[in-house]
């Protein structure tokens, strides 16, 4: 039942978009939205839960991994595996025939698909309501009814005015750059189309806080024990962080609704989640993604860092069926240049190289006899902006970023995955870097500067990159019945002079075609029609046709599928494609 499932799934999607060779798409509409965002019913199990030791649940069991097995699971036992037998490769699975990834419980189209403004990225997943407002907050109203019991990091569940927070403090050693870090990545992802949680940085007086009494805590390394959440708890946490005045800064994140499940992985399906039918390795957006983790620099990049919820179809009974998952990435914290480990040798490395077992980087070195020059052999910090260590825009090649060790959607992330993010980031402005980049709320202004401009030149090497190999041309639409429209992004984001773009198209059914250029990368191809209004099936061979579309600066054209329904009708394009050439 399981792969049958798969196939359907895979025959839904026809995930030829990116293929070289030129299939025929049927006159449809492309898939827009998965079956995964339906509603299911899961068997019910035991799950206890404090107070009720025979409480039962009726959702996916809940999985928990702990960073120790994930980081041995991707550095040996998963590459051995992979080593000895066979495993899947080719093209992302969850494609529709527009060469896009429909919304799902994974992935909504946002900035690629609609105008965002920069305000409202900068917003994050936060709507107003869940803005803090802590200048007007009364003392004691922010409530602490839960200690932190995960995680490396310090903190505490708050709760103000119904909704409920998880505070977690900076480190101490790069004051700010956590809370920052937290709440530009994230507003990153959900603007790109992930889930995330709303984010924000929260600057208060310790004096808004009130603490419920037996309270329990546990936080740091694997063998951390659980002790008393109290006073002098909250003191520690207090003490440490970074200060404004009477004020204190830490991070702030909204609690996302719905039942916890665990994190998802990185590799296969959920087995009890019926809708959870792609590997994951074979979803797009996941490969995609690490373009947006290379870009900020996201080297904890892993499974800890997800969370899968169960929305329930009955809000009163939140692990009630049915219902169905949705899939969350958390914590992007440790990015923009962190100590991720101990070790100024290791935070040279971060982002350049796998930080454990990189077994191409040891069978290269051993090709080269030991002298092969590393990035992290010269990588320096920049003066003035030393809480960054090394994160910078000059050392940093797209290709070759690493997080800090293997995470299989990555390393199976293809050009057309490449290109796909590449086409969305394209959409970030240097408004809008700018914009996230105050969001951090950093206290020295430089800081906020240096964000901007590497983050502007970061995501202008990811583009010299991807969208100069697969074609750039997007947003294509039929105008008026007869005319191809679309928007080359090459040329949008200004990756070349303007008169290096040379556009030309061609028909298969009528050869050259005339192209009308307007300002901006904005291009329309003149359709003449082939078939005429009637006597011929709206599906006919008769009326289809293919146009390649070349920009004269991408190595490969777009390919775009067409029917010719006559000139009362006009044309229906049912399919893209961007093959290398």
């Amino acid at each position: 039942m399981r792969s049958a499932l798969a196939c359907l799934a895979l025959a839904a999607f026809g995930s030829v978009s990116c293929a070289p060779s030129e299939p025929r798409f049927p006159l449809k509409e492309p898939i827009w939205r998965d079956t995964d965002l339906e509603s299911v019913s899961i068997a019910c199990h035991p799950e206890p839960i404090h107070g009720d030791p025979g409480h039962v649940a009726c959702t996916p069991r809940p999985y928990w991994s702990s960073q120790i097995w994930d980081g041995l699971d991707n550095t040996t036992f998963r590459p051995i595996s992979e080593g000895l037998g066979v495993y899947e490769t080719g093209e992302a699975t969850n494609v529709n025939s527009m060469d896009e990834v429909p919304d799902s419980s994974w992935f909504t189209n946002r900035i690629g698909s609609h105008a965002m403004t920069p305000d409202e990225i900068a917003l994050g997943a936060c709507d107003l309501s869940l803005v803090l407002h802590p200048d007007t907050a009364a003392d004691g109203t922010w409530i602490i009814d839960h200690g932190k019991t995960e995680g490396i990091t310090p903190g505490f569940r708050v709760e103000i005015g119904g909704k409920e927070y998880l505070f977690k403090q900076d480190d101490p050693d790069q004051p700010e750059l956590a809370s920052a870090a937290q709440t530009i990545g994230l507003a990153i992802y959900h603007a790109a189309g992930f889930n995330t949680p709303c984010e924000q940085v929260a600057i208060f007086k310790p004096s808004l806080l009130k603490l419920l009494p037996n309270l329990r805590y546990k936080w740091g390394n694997a063998l951390a024990v659980e002790k008393a959440f109290d006073q002098n708890a909250l003191d520690g946490i207090v003490k440490k962080s970074p200060k404004s005045g009477d004020r204190i800064r830490m991070q702030a994140s909204a609690w996302i609704m719905g039942h916890s499940i665990g994190p998802f992985r990185y590799t296969d399906t959920r087995e009890d989640d019926p809708n959870d039918v792609v590997a994951h390795q074979n979803r797009r957006e996941l490969r995609g993604s690490r373009l947006i983790a290379a870009w900020i620099d996201h080297v904890d990049a892993r499974e800890g860092n997800s969370l899968d919820t169960w929305i329930a179809d009955r809000p009163d009974a939140h692990d009630s069926s049915p219902g169905h998952v949705v899939h969350y990435l958390l914590d992007t914290s440790e990015a923009l240049g962190p100590k991720w480990a101990q070790g100024d040798m290791l935070w040279r490395r971060a982002g350049y190289g796998y930080l454990l077992f990189d077994w191409a980087g040891y069978a290269s070195d051993l090709l080269a006899l030991g002298i092969r020059v590393h990035v992290w052999d010269y990588v320096e910090k920049t003066p003035g902006h030393e809480i960054f260590l090394y994160f910078n825009a000059e050392d940093f090649v797209p290709d070759e970023w690493r997080p800090a060790y293997e995470n299989a959607a990555f390393t199976r992330m293809t050009e057309c995955d490449a290109a796909w993010m590449a086409r969305i980031l394209a959409r970030f402005t240097p408004e809008i870097i700018e914009a996230l980049a105050r969001r951090g709320q950093f206290t020295n202004a430089k800081n906020t500067e240096y964000v901007t401009d590497v983050l502007e030149r970061r995501l202008q090497r990811i583009l010299e990159r991807y969208l100069t190999g697969l074609s750039p041309v997007t947003d294509v639409r039929i105008a008026d019945g007869r005319l191809l429209c679309a928007l080359d992004l090459a040329e949008w984001r200004g990756l070349r002079k303007a008169d290096a773009f040379r556009y030309a198209a061609w028909s298969s059914r009528s050869g050259p075609l005339a192209v009308e250029r307007s300002k901006l990368g904005r291009i329309c191809v003149s359709l003449p029609h082939v078939a005429p209004d009637g006597n011929v099936a709206d599906d006919s061979p008769a009326r289809y046709v293919i146009v390649r579309v070349a920009d004269g600066v991408a190595q490969g054209p777009l390919i775009a599928h067409l029917y010719d329904l006559g000139p009362s009708r006009g044309y229906r394009l049912v399919g893209l494609q961007r093959p290398p050439r």
